[in-house]
């Protein structure tokens, strides 16, 4: 039990209390954005996004989409430049973000126009009528491309892709490493990816005059520090930019804060275009278009004395913010800053940053926001250290923790850590493991030649956070020009209505987390009722609602701060109640406790008022109050932690209130035949403070733990080298599901936060963080090396296994960088009979009525010059249809011998070119041996969604072809289209296809 709140004993707090949420969620009854329709005249929005990972855009034209009947207005870029200016960054780099492309596209989804119609439906087939000229531009697509000397600039303005550096000391790293006996080493690279909650993006925007205002409706899951930057973009006052979110959200994980680029660019839509406009984003787009992780390339170096004690830490860390530096972003490079030697006492650190921009999507936050990065690399040279030294990883960790009896302990960057004992956290994880079984295993299955590993990751976890640190981008000088930026509020609001009904309104803006659970527990322990009882109200009305800016759901506030607003403003509701119930009972306030829904004198239970009574009191007989009291109950609390103040000239910062404690272990055993992991134990350790709901927390490291299963074995957003996006689709882009996901062993040791009412440590990202470290350490602890790289896939770890080399590119990009000088990704050849002399077939070849007969989905060819064609070529791929102009050239030309033919088509699935060689020889009874080889090479919206289906498809359309031409020339028979599609495939070969 916890120490009470007042007088009033808890009881709810720290039970596994059913979820008050999950009724209206089985039952279909909970309302998300896409169930809302908050005004009359809702029109619905579609955006026609760049197929171009980088291109200046040139002729416009809507002509035919405009005439498509039920389409309302088409807003461009520039349409939209007119009415707002940029959305402002940290960073003072000359890079001006807007949320749309104005006269030049940096990556594959940008925004180009959106189109507002009767229907979706409309919508999309307005996007399709839409022809964008693109003068297509060098693109880069990564870290090492995108810092190369001679790399593409991608904003003009700054000069260079690298937009940012900063250097921070602490301590004499230098003098460290330089006594150091032992120094280890470490580069490492860490892949792009991404959160995918079960609903996307959704935005509803009114736009009203007199005066100007906007009303937007979304699953903006905040920060709400970002409002005014919206408000500025839109150059409405603040109050003139009210935001609502649903009453429920399908999960975010970070990135629905990226929903600040569609709020400010449809409530311009729907300034322009006079009408308000829903829009639904659909998982392509998110997949494509809507946010990601940050990628990463770093170095980590670590000083040790003989002994194993950690005296230096140096961090290189180059970051990938994508095309633009969107806020909150470098957020996710400064997060952990603070906390830059985790959980060990090592008093010396340097930090190199590095801030990139590439032809990619935009980052955002993630699951974890900035720590997978951060731990991938600081508990990895533990290992590699560890392995070093000679010593158990995990007695060298324990050597280096930071002693139980020091907290609060500040860290050298400035970090306040609150309580832990991570000594008897790390007891407890080998306890529940049986650490000393797992290596007796581990030596069996090695001696018998099988793979066999086990890795450990530990940290802290920054929950409640200082919405400062995010200046540590600036340097003490101009953070001394600008405003001072400090703290984290947190508002709750509690009423008692006539009927005694409490309500509860919160700031948090929950995707899923069960605030309202807990914070109903917290109130009904102050108020002497039942969770059932309390009412919780979790959107928020920017109109309404007592937010601050640092109000929304990110970064474990709730537990760390804002439960420390609603057990005050429950406290402030109770001493109410008490002073009304003692002066019906001609009690003392302090005699009254509150209980099972009654305010009774204390030790006579049978003098006592029902709460509602009591409460009523206030609102039906306010002329009988007592002389202190006031009518009505509506209490606010609003806290901020002290603890939460601004950097100093040195670069110190207190960046969060809480830092619980998480340590993970794996086990790991690998078939060197197939590449396979399987998890043979994984064993999870919090210190979460008080535990509010153990139930939710268990909720909570399950849901940790599978996106950074996700992160460490499956997941990816690949480009190639040319920015061309490859992964737009769950066939290509690869969650865990529920088969992949191995049982967890979870253990909890509870240190209580000094720095909350209730002792309570933020733990929403949990093993995200820490699962990709813990599994790559077990997999280099199986296979003896240490250069291992995510995401561990079949293909890598085959390749780790066998002693091959693991190149640095994803799989599908990696193709296409091995194309040949003509050609691109997809290639192939093959050979086919033909019934008919090569006379007739290359006659056949080169009539334009005969090549649109026999071209699949053609619907209509001319012949622009006698060696050019222009055609109209209807492809579905992936489940997607579109039109694709196409030209084709032939060059090359040996009369009756040979052709090469050259084309490029562009649509609505995207675009592509490529050549192909046809040659033609006769063979015996008048027949024609045909044969070809192909090169191409596509990009846009068929590549993002078709990467697992491009060869096949490619091969289909060309044995189509085949089966055509011989069709006419042989009307009356033949053979079949099966002997036809299975002599193809025996012939035909797809090069560097999915």
């Amino acid at each position: 039990m916890l120490e009470a709140i007042g007088t009033v004993s808890q009881r709810w707090v720290g039970s596994p209390v059913a979820r008050k949420e999950d009724q209206a969620l089985l039952t279909g009854q909970a309302r998300f954005i896409d169930d809302l329709s908050p005004i009359p005249g809702i029109r619905f929005a579609a955006i026609l996004r760049s197929p171009h990972p980088h291109a200046r855009i040139g002729r416009i034209d809507f002509a035919r989409a405009r005439d498509l009947p039920g389409v309302r207005g088409i807003v461009t870029g520039k349409d939209v430049a007119d009415l707002i200016g940029p959305v402002p960054s940290v960073v003072k780099a000359p890079l001006a973000y807007y949320p749309v492309a104005i006269d030049r596209t940096r990556y594959v989804g940008e925004p180009v126009a959106v189109v507002v119609a009767d229907t979706r439906y409309i919508a999309e087939d307005a996007c399709d009528l839409i022809e964008v000229e693109y003068d297509v531009l060098p693109a880069v697509s990564d870290l090492r491309s995108a810092t190369a000397r001679d790399a593409p600039v991608i904003h003009e303005m700054a000069g260079s892709n690298v937009i940012s550096r900063r250097n921070f000391i602490y301590g004499n790293p230098d003098a460290a490493f330089a006594a150091a006996e032992r120094v280890f080493e470490f580069s490492y690279s860490y892949p792009r990816y991404a959160s995918t909650p079960m609903e996307t993006f959704g935005v509803i925007a009114h736009f009203e005059r007199a005066p100007d205002r906007y009303t937007v409706w979304s699953n903006f899951q905040g920060p709400f520090v970002v409002q005014p930057l919206m408000a500025g973009a839109l150059r409405v006052p603040g109050h003139r930019l009210r935001l609502i979110t649903p009453p429920s959200s399908g999960g975010s994980f970070g990135i629905k804060q990226a929903v600040l680029s569609y709020i400010v660019l449809l409530a311009a839509v729907s300034r322009k275009t006079g009408v308000p406009v829903k829009w639904i984003e659909d998982r392509a787009e998110h997949l494509t278009a809507s946010s990601a992780s940050s990628d990463r390339l770093g170095t980590v170096a670590a000083a040790f004395t003989k002994d194993g004690e950690l005296t230096g830490l140096r961090f290189k860390n180059t970051a990938n913010m994508g095309a633009h530096v969107r806020p909150p972003e470098p957020a996710s490079l400064y997060r952990m800053h603070a906390a830059s030697n985790g959980c060990y006492k090592v008093p010396n650190i340097s930090i190199d940053n590095e801030l990139v921009v590439t032809n990619c999507t935009p980052v955002g936050l993630n699951r974890g926001y900035g720590g997978p990065q951060f731990y991938f690399a600081l508990e990895r040279i533990m290992d590699i250290a560890a392995r070093g030294l000679g010593m158990d990883p995990a007695e060298l960790r324990r050597r280096n923790f930071i002693p139980a009896d020091v907290f609060p302990y500040r860290a050298p960057a400035g970090a306040v850590f609150d309580a832990g004992d991570y000594d008897a956290a790390l007891s407890e994880l080998l306890r529940i493991a049986d650490y000393d079984e797992l290596k007796r295993r581990r030596d069996e299955v090695r001696r018998t030649g099988g793979l066999f590993g086990i890795g450990l990751a530990a940290g802290v976890e920054p929950s409640g956070s200082n919405m400062a640190y995010v200046s540590l981008a600036q340097t003490a000088q101009d953070r001394g020009r600008a405003d001072r930026k400090s703290g984290a509020n947190a508002s709750a609001v509690v009423t008692v209505d006539p009927s005694g009904q409490v309500t509860v309104r919160l700031c948090s803006t929950p995707n899923g987390q069960g605030h309202a659970t807990v914070a109903a527990q917290i109130v009904a322990d102050a108020l002497g009722l039942h969770p059932n009882d309390i009412d919780v109200v979790t959107e928020i009305d920017t109109l309404t609602s007592p937010w601050s800016i640092a109000s929304g759901n990110y970064s474990n506030r709730f537990a760390a701060i804002v439960v420390d607003a609603v057990a005050k403003c429950a406290k402030q509701v109770a001493q109410k109640i008490k002073l009304l119930a003692a002066n019906a009972l001609e009690a003392a306030p302090e005699e009254i406790e509150l209980r099972e829904g009654y305010a009774r004198v204390r030790g006579q239970s049978n003098k006592g008022l029902p709460f509602r009574k009591a409460a009523a009191r206030a609102h039906w007989d306010p002329a009988g109050l007592p002389d202190n009291a006031t009518p009505g109950i509506h209490e606010a609390a609003i806290v901020s932690p002290p603890v939460l103040g601004s950097p100093d000239d040195e670069d110190r910062i207190a960046s969060a209130v809480t830092f619980g404690f998480v340590i993970d272990l794996a086990a790991v055993e690998i078939d060197r035949k197939t590449g396979e992991i399987r998890i043979d134990k994984y064993v999870s350790v919090h210190d979460v403070g008080t535990q509010l709901n153990p139930k939710i927390v268990e909720g909570q490291v399950h849901g940790g733990f599978a996106h950074g299963l996700g992160a460490a074995l499956f997941e990816e957003l690949a480009y190639d080298e040319r920015g061309n996006f490859l992964s737009g689709t769950f066939a290509d882009y690869l969650c865990p599901t529920a088969v992949e996901v191995p049982r967890v062993e979870i253990g909890h040791v509870e240190t209580a936060s000094p720095v909350n009412a209730l002792g309570a440590k933020g733990m929403g990202d949990g093993s995200s963080m820490l699962t990709p470290a813990a599994i790559t350490n077990a997999v280099a602890d199986a296979l003896g090396r240490d250069d291992i790289s995510l995401p561990l896939n079949l293909r890598r770890v085959w390749a780790f296994a066998n002693g091959h080399e693991v190149t640095p590119r994803p799989m599908a990009a990696q193709a296409r960088a091995e194309r040949t000088a003509v050609g691109g990704a997809l290639t192939g050849s093959g050979e086919v009979s033909l019934s008919a002399p090569v006379a007739e077939v290359w006659r056949r070849l080169l009539d334009p009525s005969e090549l649109a007969a026999i071209i699949p989905g053609c619907r209509g060819l001319t012949q622009d010059d006698p060696d050019r064609y222009s055609a109209q070529v209807v492809i579905g791929v992936a489940g997607i249809r579109g039109t694709y102009h196409v030209q084709i050239e032939m060059r090359d030309k040996k009369e009756k011998s040979s052709v090469r033919l050259v084309g490029k088509a562009f649509g609505a699935l995207g675009f592509g070119s490529g050549s192909g060689f046809v040659s033609l020889q006769p063979e015996a009874g008048g027949r024609t041996r045909l044969q070809y080889r192909y090169e191409a090479d596509v990009g846009g919206k068929v590549a993002a969604v078709g990467q697992r289906m491009l060869g096949s498809v490619t091969r289909y359309l060309i044995a189509q072809f085949f089966h055509s031409l011989e069709r006419r020339l042989r009307p009356a028979g033949g053979e079949g289209w099966r002997t036809w599609w299975s002599r193809l495939r025996r012939h035909g070969r797809n090069g560097g296809g999915p």
